[in-house]
């Protein structure tokens, strides 16, 4: 099934702290808006997902273009962090177009894998919309979405950030950022998001068992392929559904 994607809104930022403002909040170093698209999130002070995006380079401030589910909770969350910092931020009436060929000019690479194509910001964007089959490619390059992967119980390094370019180790401070620090520096991962095969046809939402105790579940299928959310200790075993379907995780 082919799927464009047309779940976005984009928020605009203005003002002479709107770069300084971004970077002390969210998980990647907004100073690389000079190469492109930077790929970041919002965490909770605990450091669970708020909610991801990307950042967009503009001459006079920078846009954010965001799953519209979950615009209006991005928005009022910057809102309280403002404060009195010199920044504007709104809604704007802009589309966003992606595709994998031919991009029009001032498209920009998605940064969070190069099979991932391009995205391309104006009000009449949606016109060079390209059909493509999004879902057969999240799972192909295991990119998590909101929705699917994504939720507010997610720590966005068990769902492949770091392999993404979402987050910077270096750049310092940010909300979330102790927690995230210490998963990637003091702790090995127990879990996390993983691409699955299986001989069978498999379904959203099916449990994988190991030894008849669940270690996991199926987030997103394409066909005998999945997204699943498991142990990570378990990544080498042979897996089942409750049906006795046999599962394998796909090594990187």
């Amino acid at each position: 099934m082919v799927t464009p994607l047309n779940n976005r809104k984009v928020l605009e930022l203005k003002g002479s702290d709107c770069k300084k403002f971004l970077q002390n909040l969210v998980s990647n170093d907004i100073n690389l808006l000079d190469q492109g698209l930077v790929y970041s999130a919002l965490l909770t002070p605990q450091g669970k997902y708020i909610a991801d995006f990307f950042v967009v380079p503009i001459e006079d401030g920078m846009r954010i273009d965001v799953h519209s589910e979950l615009a209006k909770t991005l928005l009022d969350r910057l809102n309280i962090y403002k404060l009195r910092s010199d920044v504007e931020i709104k809604e704007v009436d802009i589309s966003v177009a992606l595709g994998l060929t031919n991009p029009p000019e001032g498209a920009l690479g998605d940064p969070r894998h190069p099979k991932l194509g391009w995205r391309f910001y104006s009000k009449d964007a949606k016109k060079f919309d390209q059909p493509v089959n999004w879902t057969k490619l999240r799972v192909d390059y295991v990119i998590p979405e909101y929705g699917s992967e994504l939720t507010d119980e997610s720590y966005i390094l068990e769902m492949g950030f770091e392999r993404l370019h979402g987050v910077d180790f270096k750049k310092g401070c940010y909300v979330g950022q102790e927690v995230t620090a210490r998963m990637k520096h003091k702790t090995e991962l127990r879990k996390g998001l993983v691409k699955i095969i299986s001989q069978h046809e498999i379904s959203n939402g099916e449990e994988l068992f190991l030894d008849g105790k669940s270690i996991g579940s199926i987030l997103t299928t394409y066909g005998k392929s999945a997204l699943a959310y498991v142990r990570l200790k378990n990544k080498d075993a042979i897996l089942s559904t409750k049906n006795s379907k046999k599962v394998v995780i796909v090594k990187d």
